[in-house]
Formats: structure tokens, sequence, C-alpha cells
């Protein structure tokens, strides 16, 4: 999350669901685009948002470069700072689709503190309640399940012998100086983040071992490992491999399912139900490895996101 933060693009800027049937620095863009799919949506105007971070911001490219290609004229507004502002603007009718997750739905949208484990239960417990709710429809999840985790270097793992976050509960009580931790600013008050975790695992953690950083500097600090020993990351982050850090096991299900899907008001669902059907097999493709590497080309190697959304989209065939 170019830096993650729920996750921020720099400088302007999920447990596998049953494969198949699981998906602002704002500019504007009117032009189709080139190789076009067809004229099916021309004279639609329709506005793109995503969330701070890259893989949001991937993600809202994929939409804009495929809405595109079907003939429709489309406003770009990814990069909106934060869950809640990005949510607002769905609601306020300043987007019309954005991709979420079904964890955040859950927990920050509709106030459930208790996750369901089961992926499949989650996306739908979601998608029904936030539909009579809210008037949100979801569209077709994608397998990819950014979760949070926490992650160390791989050496100083094998050093402290820590492999799932039991591992690190114990190190805490044990060997407190080594439990140091490096989180993000919404992570420190989210019901499914800090509190609840260290709840979870019965952790007892001083102030002093707890710093708040942007996303990406978290990255940095923990490979360096002073700062802290631990940090807060993204699952399908391509920083994680690339950095030489290892995931901790959530061996006690703390953290929710984070499946990725579309979402639009229930107004632009009926109005253009073309939407999701050209989006839900773009959804169906998006594994955890096919995330990891879309993300590590712009987090690790300086690409674009919107070439990144393109090429991809293209070598798959959705678009020409």
């Amino acid at each position: 999350m170019s830096t993650f933060s729920r996750r921020a693009l720099l400088p302007c800027t999920a447990i596998v669901v049953a494969a198949a049937a699981l998906t602002a620095c704002g500019s504007s863009s009117q032009t189709v685009a080139q190789g076009s799919l067809g004229q099916e949506l021309k004279g639609t105007t329709l506005t793109v948002g995503s969330k701070d971070f890259s893989e949001s911001i991937i993600l809202g490219e994929i939409t804009i470069d495929l809405l595109k290609a079907h003939g429709a004229s489309v406003t770009d507004k990814t990069n909106i700072k934060g869950s809640t502002n990005t949510r607002t603007a769905l609601l306020s009718k300043n987007i019309d689709v954005y991709w979420d997750y079904t964890g955040t739905g859950w927990v920050t949208y509709l106030k459930h503190t208790k996750p369901v484990p089961d992926p499949r239960q989650q996306y739908d417990a979601v998608a029904k309640e936030d539909l009579a709710k809210n008037k949100v429809v979801w569209g077709a999840p994608a397998p990819l399940n950014n979760t949070y985790a926490f992650a160390i270097r791989k050496d100083k793992a094998a050093a402290l012998g820590v492999t799932k976050l039991s591992d690190l509960a114990n190190l805490a009580r044990t060997r407190p100086n080594e439990a140091t931790f490096c989180i993000e600013s919404e992570f420190s008050t989210r019901d499914d983040g800090w509190p609840g975790m260290t709840k979870a695992y019965g952790m007892t953690i001083p102030k002093s071992n707890v710093k708040m950083l942007d996303t990406g500097v978290i990255y940095t600090e923990t490979k360096k490992g002073t700062t802290c020993n631990f940090g807060e990351v993204f699952a399908t982050d391509g920083r994680v491999a690339s950095m030489g850090l290892t995931v901790l096991q959530d061996d006690r299900r703390f953290f929710p399912v984070y499946n990725a899907a579309p979402t639009l008001r229930q107004d632009t669902d009926t109005k253009y139900p073309q939407i999701r059907k050209y989006l839900d097999p773009v959804a169906a493709k998006l594994t955890d490895e096919t995330m990891r590497q879309l993300n590590a080309k712009v987090d690790a190697q300086g690409y674009e996101p919107k070439t990144v959304a393109h090429d991809w989209l293209k070598e798959q065939g959705f678009v020409k």
C-alpha cells in the first residue's frame, strides 16, 4: 500500500475463495482506451475511485481501463485518503465504483466486532447487509485476501524462534525488550487492528515499544530492525518477499478475511449492470500471488499503477 496504507502512493500518490466465483490525486480522462472492445457504454460517464495505497489504486486503474475499453468516459478519482473518506465518496455520489474489502465492510462500515472466518460466508454476510442497510452492491470477490499481518526479518525470526503470533505473545512476556513494533495510525485504533489483536493474543505491550509510522516506512524500518523487530504488513504486499521479511502465522485466526471486490451504489448497478459483468471475470483472476506481483511492480520496481493495470489486463485478454 508508492507505499501501502490501508491502507499511499508517493509522491502524489484472501484465503482463496472458490476461485471462479469469488472479485486523490484525481485526474479526468474522457477518451476511449486504445483497443476498444466495443461501444456498449458509449455516452456513459462514470467516476472511479480508490483508497490511497498501491493495491487499491491498481484495482482502480484496472476498472478505469476496462470501462474505457467498453466505450465509457471515465473520471479518475483514485488515491482518496483512507477507507472512511473513500466510502463516503461512494455514498455521496462523488464516485460511482471502487474496490473495497470484505473485512473492512464487515468491521468498519457495518460495525461488527467479530469477523466471519469462512471467506464465502463473510462475503455473503457483507453483501446482504450492506445492500439492505446502505444500498451498496458488492461485485464478485477476488480470491486475494489482503489481510493484516506481522512480519519480521527472516534471520531475526530464526534467532527469536517465532513463526506465529502466539510465539510473539510468548516473546512479549519473556523477552519484552525484543517485542518492538512498527504500526500505522489507522491500524492502531481499528477493532480488527492493534487493540483487538493484542487482546486476542493476551499481549501487554508498553507504549514505548510501539512506533507509529507511515506504511511504507514500516517496511523499511522492519527490514533494518533498529526501530522495531515486528512490522504491520499486508498479505498481498510485494515488498514482503523483496525485503527478505517473513510473515507470522495468525494461528488464532484473529484477523478478518479481506477479499477485494468492486462496490457500487444500487442505483448505479441497476442503471449499468455491465459494470459487474465486466469486472466479475477480472476479479476471479486476482489471486494473492497475482496481486503480490502487481503490487511489487509498483512498490519495488517503480512502475505507474496505470501502466501495471493496463499491461495485466492486456496479458489476460481483457483489453486489446
